[in-house]
């Protein structure tokens, strides 16, 4: 199994945020990996924390829909999937 997945990385001290999307085989390692720095694109954000994954049969098609999520309309069905959970961030 393959996983596409999506981080809501915070960075604190310079107020920013970011959603970051990836692909992997071992969804958990490469969370941990994340958490621990190890990660450049990621390392300089200090809480890291999963908010949507999905599943995939073949790297091929993770690969496929990381590329999709990180177009416009990706990055929009992003927020529109997981509004709640943001809005629930605010209150």
């Amino acid at each position: 199994m393959f996983y596409t997945y999506i981080l809501r990385c915070t960075d604190t001290k310079r107020k920013r945020r970011k959603f970051y999307v990836g692909a992997t085989e071992n969804l958990e390692k490469r969370i941990i990996n994340h958490k621990s720095k190890s990660i450049k694109t990621t390392k300089s954000f200090d809480k890291i924390e999963l908010v949507y994954y999905e599943v995939c049969f073949n790297k091929t098609d993770a690969i496929r829909r990381e590329l999709k999520l990180k177009t416009g309309f990706g990055r929009g069905y992003i927020k529109r999937r997981i509004e709640s959970y943001l809005k629930s961030l605010r209150d």
